[in-house]
């Protein structure tokens, strides 16, 4: 798996995982707003831009390579930053292993299975050739709220994607549930979602919070599915919390 690294070794670091279709980059708004010695892991998740040549198997998997990066570093507990399908990933790698997160921050996590998977899966299937289309990627970087500026790197990395590894990793998000593991988590924990989000998301949220009872949940005013791209300053005012 691909990962940057970003920042001063000596300070405490920080884990951003991306969302699904998008890659390491998405994060470059927030860290506009960081302190450049902020120690930043900023991987490109499997099938994803530069590591789209591994498969996207599960998210099971996903996280157990998440597990060796951080075990590799040796540096201490780390604060854990997921957007979308990175928030899942999120939420499973401080319920299997608290002791290597302290603090997570899960950014519009989908929580309750999506119904009638396969046909969305299907569906799915059959539009996956248009990602290689410079004005279908330019539609869908609309709605996901990307930037100007980060359209190539979206382009390039919607355009890589295999459609096994997008249907896996689609796959895994729209049937993902609350880990037994996430009500014992002993660390700090902060779900967002945006308040203009689908009352799925906003559901999601409530329902993580409501199994991890010493979070915090907050409603982030005017944002839709895109807080990292819609409310950059702000997500970074908690990292550095």
């Amino acid at each position: 798996m691909h990962v940057e690294r970003h920042g001063d070794p000596s300070r405490p670091r920080i884990l951003l995982l991306h969302g699904g279709g998008v890659a390491g980059w998405m994060w470059t708004p927030v860290r506009e707003h960081l302190d450049p010695r902020t120690r930043l892991l900023i991987p490109d998740l499997p099938g994803h831009d530069r590591s789209a040549h591994e498969p996207y198997t599960s998210h099971e998997r996903t996280v157990g390579d998440l597990i060796s990066i951080l075990e590799t570093e040796k540096a201490g507990p780390t604060t854990v930053a997921g957007f979308s399908l990175g928030a899942q990933l999120a939420v499973l790698l401080a319920a299997e292993r608290p002791d290597l997160v302290d603090r997570v921050v899960v950014i519009s996590a989908q929580a309750e299975p999506t119904p009638a998977p396969r046909l969305v899966l299907a569906l799915l299937r059959s539009a996956s050739g248009l990602a290689r289309f410079r004005w279908f990627a330019r539609l869908q970087a609309k709605e996901l709220f990307v930037p100007p500026a980060l359209l190539d790197d979206y382009q390039r990395t919607s355009s890589a994607m295999t459609t096994p590894n997008l249907v896996a990793a689609v796959g895994e998000n729209i049937r993902f549930t609350i880990p037994d593991g996430w009500r014992a988590f002993p660390g700090q924990a902060l779900i967002l979602a945006g308040s203009r989000e689908k009352a799925l998301m906003r559901r999601s949220a409530e329902a993580l919070h409501r199994s991890s009872p010493g979070s915090t949940l907050e409603f982030v005013r005017d944002a839709g599915h895109g807080i990292p791209l819609q409310q950059p300053e702000l997500l970074a005012r908690w990292l550095e919390h």
